[in-house]
């Protein structure tokens, strides 16, 4: 009886997984719709200047999508906002404790989410814990954000990391430091679940 059991606990599990993504990408979806909404743009509008149709705009606006770093991040500058407030934008506590329940997640790339660690409106620093699924990725195309000092290290699975032109295949408890102005892009590549750590200074993303 074990084997059915397992099974039901991992299908369950997985469920249980793909509600919180869907969650997830509504409520990320939802306030890019309140700050579009506040800023007097159309659909149209946005979407044009970002590089993505409408319809995709609409279906990310609507949850029923999610982007990539490269693209939540041009539709963010296109609406004046950061990244960061698209991850906790009423939170005024300047609390230093992040309780793990309460850590503000954000959907991303290809079946990949953030958690920010850090949420002091004073820090000096960014701190995520990144969790991807396999096959999972921070999205088809590398990004940049600012020119600061990152940090990433792998602390479950396999992941390959472009960076420029370079490529890393990088397992648990490999690490690397770059600057965020370069291209980077991140792919889990050993068909199992990766978790990473990434530390910015100063805040960038």
């Amino acid at each position: 009886m074990a084997g059915p059991v397992k099974g039901a606990d991992a299908l369950a599990a997985r469920r249980a997984g793909e509600l919180t993504s869907a969650a997830d990408e509504a409520e990320v979806g939802h306030r890019l719709r309140r700050v579009r909404l506040a800023r007097r743009r159309t659909l149209r509008d946005v979407s044009t200047h970002a590089g993505i149709s409408e319809g995709f705009l609409s279906q990310i606006e609507r949850g029923r999508a999610n982007a990539s770093i490269a693209t939540l991040r041009r539709i963010a500058n296109e609406l004046g906002v950061s990244m960061g407030e698209l991850f906790h934008p009423d939170d005024n506590t300047g609390s230093n404790v992040v309780r793990a329940s309460d850590r503000p997640v954000l959907s991303f790339g290809v079946f990949g989410r953030k958690w920010l660690l850090t949420q002091s409106p004073d820090r000096e620093l960014d701190a995520f814990l990144a969790e991807f699924e396999p096959g999972g990725s921070t999205g088809p195309e590398p990004y940049t954000h600012g020119d600061s000092e990152e940090f990433l290290l792998v602390l479950r699975g396999r992941v390959s990391f472009e960076l420029g032109s370079q490529r890393f295949e990088l397992g648990p408890e490999d690490s690397i430091v770059y600057r965020s102005s370069v291209p980077h892009r991140l792919v889990e590549c050993a068909g199992e679940r990766a978790v990473t750590l990434w530390v910015t200074t100063p805040p960038s993303f």
